[in-house]
């Protein structure tokens, strides 16, 4: 019980939530994020080869031609075969194997093994989160994907855990920053779910979305290779922060971009 206590410390007080985003937070632009992506720092070779078994096993009986249409399918797939539980911190493999177990994964590990289902598919993807600002103890954030769709020619929100995407009045798919700015300028904002039959929290996607308080962030520079390397080096050993801030002092940490809010609100 004291270690359950301890572990959860580590992972979930709002002391180390908070010290996380001094650490890794900067002020952007939405310039500035324009060409940021998770394919520029991970590319097929750094992605394990268990992923690219499970990616022949769920288009095997084929694969849509249009990107939107394979993000819906594979989105699917994911969330037909896992049903989710605790929160992990292991190799991207691992964490896969272990999802796909029905043992374990929140939205976080779905959003990560969804980025390389994206580069083996030649698809350009980016991890975002949100949280409260001010910093609110009560939601613990969340996080969810955007993939750039060609046929579109623009970036679309996904949350792949609810097959879920965000439309404005016309029906056309939203970014992530649209959504965020149309909720604060009060434009209507339709969502829905592609996965057949599969019925929408509404509660939760006003809580994990539409508040108003909810600022976006985007993560960058996430090197899948370097975090396999060091959690596969140091877990169950080394206590996840810690591995973490070992990567951060060598210069290899991702970080968070905030393109519309100053990430100092946060502690206000």
């Amino acid at each position: 019980m004291i270690l359950k206590k301890v572990s959860w410390f580590f992972k979930r007080h709002h002391f180390l939530y908070i010290t996380r985003f001094r650490l890794l937070s900067r002020n952007s632009s939405i310039a500035d994020i324009a060409s940021c992506s998770y394919n520029q720092c991970n590319t097929e070779k750094d992605i394990p080869n268990s992923f690219k078994e499970v990616n022949h096993t769920i288009f095997k009986e084929g694969k849509a031609t249009s990107d939107l249409e394979i993000i819906k399918q594979l989105s699917v797939w994911l969330q037909n075969n896992i049903k989710g539980g605790p929160g992990l911190s292991e190799p991207s493999d691992a964490a896969l194997q272990i999802m796909l177990a029905g043992k374990g994964g929140v939205c976080s590990d779905m959003a990560q093994i969804f980025n390389n289902f994206c580069v083996i598919n030649n698809i350009k993807v980016r991890e975002w989160g949100n949280t409260r600002a001010p910093f609110n103890k009560e939601f613990g954030g969340h996080s969810f994907n955007e993939v750039f769709i060609k046929e579109l020619n623009k970036w679309v929100l996904i949350d792949v855990y609810g097959s879920l995407m965000f439309y404005d009045e016309a029906s056309v798919p939203l970014s992530v920053i649209e959504l965020y700015q149309s909720v604060r300028n009060k434009k209507e904002i339709t969502f829905k779910s592609f996965a057949t039959g599969r019925e929408v929290d509404h509660a939760n996607v006003i809580k994990n979305y539409l508040d108003p308080d909810t600022t976006p962030f985007l993560i960058c520079k996430y090197s899948n290779k370097t975090y396999d390397a060091f959690l596969g080096l140091f877990r169950p050993h080394v206590p996840v922060f810690i591995i973490h801030f070992m990567v951060f002092l060598l210069g290899k940490s991702y970080h968070y971009r905030f393109p519309l809010d100053d990430y100092k609100k946060i502690y206000s």
